[in-house]
């Protein structure tokens, strides 16, 4: 049997086919928007009754889609007494965190702006100038360690960088941050790392609170598992409300030298991504996306995520003031 040359490189016909029709199912605005509420639920699961308020349409109308998705695999559903209950197959979580966490912001990005890397001139001289300079203040760590910190730092960020104009700049902050992280000593102040998969909203939002609340009494850390080439323009406002310059947040990919300096590790959305070190507290927060969120939507996130970081404050910190909720 002769075989065509595309066939080594392209997805079989009939797996083609079955996935097609998963996909068709979910090319549905209202569909994806169900999909999204079940999988951010705080308990994993919702009734029909909470999906009929995101949208003005009937509530047969709603059951039908939700039974399209049933019918694909992607949803589950048990009922008890009058209501019927959705939660996301075991076999499509993945799946469905990959669609919302990192397919659909990078679909909505492309439609806004398409990127472009452009190359510095001289990167390697300006690496090595900013390496002697860490150097200088790292002695402790060793040249060899600070200069792969430096190079490691610049390769992590342009993976995802749209343009290399400050990319000099945010190697210097996250190798600084990175070389802290790996000279700090057992007894410092208490330090919490923030995940989730693009480093983009929610770790961001969740990190500003903390510094707003805790100033210099707690360090504070954001990574991604799969950093994104910017922080989302929805978040944008809310950080700089927060106190956050806009220059100061960006987008990092998680290390290991950021978790091993953690004493709390805060993931959301992000899957067992974090390596699981003896010593370290190590929470899961069910957090929604601002990147696909409406601006109420991205407002009862931070609400959401201020609760959160007051709880996660008054237990590291008793003898923190907090201001009220309604005040802050």
């Amino acid at each position: 049997m002769s075989i065509q040359p595309g066939e080594a490189h392209a997805i079989g016909a009939e797996a083609a086919g079955a996935v097609a029709v998963t996909l068709k199912a979910l090319a549905e605005p209202l569909r994806l928007r169900m999909l999204s509420f079940v999988a951010t639920s705080p308990a994993g699961e919702a009734c029909v009754c909470d999906l009929a308020a995101l949208t003005d349409v009937s509530q047969p109308t709603v059951s039908h889609h939700l039974k399209v998705l049933r019918d694909v695999g992607v949803l589950t559903s048990e009922r008890r007494g009058t209501w019927v209950w959705y939660r996301i197959s075991p076999g499509y979580k993945a799946a469905v965190s990959t669609l919302l966490e990192s397919f659909a912001p990078a679909a909505l990005e492309a439609l806004v702006a398409p990127h472009e890397l452009t190359g510095l001139e001289d990167v390697d001289a300006a690496l090595d100038r900013l390496t002697a300079d860490l150097a200088a203040r790292h002695r402790a760590l060793g040249a060899d360690v600070v200069l792969r910190t430096v190079r490691e730092s610049y390769t992590a960020l342009a993976r995802s960088a749209t343009v290399s104009a400050h990319l000099l700049t945010l190697t210097d902050r996250f190798a600084r941050q990175r070389l802290t992280d790996l000279a700090r000593e057992p007894g410092a102040r208490p330090q919490v790392l923030f995940v989730c998969v693009a480093n983009a909203g929610r770790s961001q939002l969740a990190a500003a609170l903390v510094r707003r609340y805790a100033g210099d009494r707690v360090v504070v850390r954001s990574a991604g598992s799969t950093p994104a080439a910017d922080v989302h323009p929805a978040v944008r406002p809310e950080l700089v409300a927060l106190g956050t310059a806009a220059d100061e947040a960006y987008p990092k990919p998680l290390t290991d030298d950021a978790v091993r300096a953690a004493d709390v590790v805060v993931t959301m959305g992000c899957g067992d991504v974090c390596p699981v070190l003896p010593g370290t507290r190590y929470e899961d927060w069910l957090v929604g996306d601002p990147a696909l969120a409406s601006a109420a939507g991205v407002a009862a996130i931070r609400a959401e995520l201020d609760t959160r970081v007051r709880a996660l404050l008054t237990d590291l910190l008793p003898d923190l003031d907090l201001p009220s909720a309604r005040s802050a």
